[in-house]
């Protein structure tokens, strides 16, 4: 019985790697959250696929663990990396216990995918944080913005913005330019690796009145971030350059 917990990049097949291609051709299932199996039914049009809305995420996992102790080849889907708020980690807890064995395949996730389309503004020490507050309460995201911010890290911010949550983007930047300058020099990213990608430089008191989506990826650069040649790119300290 196995059980493949893969991370498939932004969407594209090139960006799928060749670990995360061979678990899904190999799979007598796939599952995962419609808006990404619909993806993926392009990609692999032969393979039998089970989704379900978003927020259901504990059915996506019971039903992949339960087809695959009827010792089917099972495999849970999830944009970008599996373990970067994926599917690895509830996957792990409901099937403890059980006598099943798990793989977690790594993908690429929008920080890294994203930054590539800008420039290399990830070259030092960065953070990740999503400002989705479904499981997480906001004053842990407002006070891990502070603390990152404070200590001048390189900042991802991953669901930037929803219908419900459409002055968080804002928000995080209004607390952000307590410890960071104006000027600061930022990127957005949205539909990486899909139709229609865009990306986009500006700066932190710009970005504040940016409308982000669900779509899009926000880069914010540390103190000495810059941009070369219309690129957004964070110096690791290399002497002499």
């Amino acid at each position: 019985m196995k059980l493949y917990v893969v991370g498939f990049g932004a969407g594209s097949h090139g960006g799928i790697t060749f670990d995360a291609e061979k678990a899904i051709l190999s799979s007598d299932i796939i599952v995962g959250y419609t808006a990404y199996t619909e993806i993926l039914e392009k990609i692999y049009p032969e393979k039998i696929y089970y989704s379900t809305a978003m927020k259901q995420e504990k059915e996506r996992v019971s039903y992949a663990i339960h087809r695959t102790c009827e010792n089917k080849i099972v495999s849970i889907v999830c944009s970008g990396d599996s373990g970067v708020y994926g599917m690895a980690c509830l996957a792990l807890e409901m099937s403890c216990g059980l006598d099943i064995e798990i793989e977690i395949v790594p993908g690429i996730t929008a920080a890294l995918s994203g930054a590539a389309l800008l420039g290399a503004p990830l070259t030092h020490d960065f953070a990740v944080i999503s400002l989705s507050d479904l499981l997480t309460p906001i004053e842990k995201i407002i006070k891990r913005i502070e603390c990152a911010s404070m200590a001048d890290f390189s900042i991802v911010l991953y669901n930037p913005s929803s219908k419900k949550r459409a002055d968080y983007l804002k928000n995080a930047c209004s607390i952000m330019l307590k410890y960071k300058s104006p000027d600061t020099v930022c990127g957005i990213v949205r539909n990486i690796g899909r139709e229609g990608t865009e990306r986009k430089i500006l700066s932190l008191n710009e970005l504040k009145d940016f409308q982000a989506d669900m779509f899009t990826t926000v880069f914010i650069g540390n103190s000495e971030t810059k941009i070369i040649n219309d690129r957004m790119v964070t110096p690791r300290g290399y002497k002499n350059v």
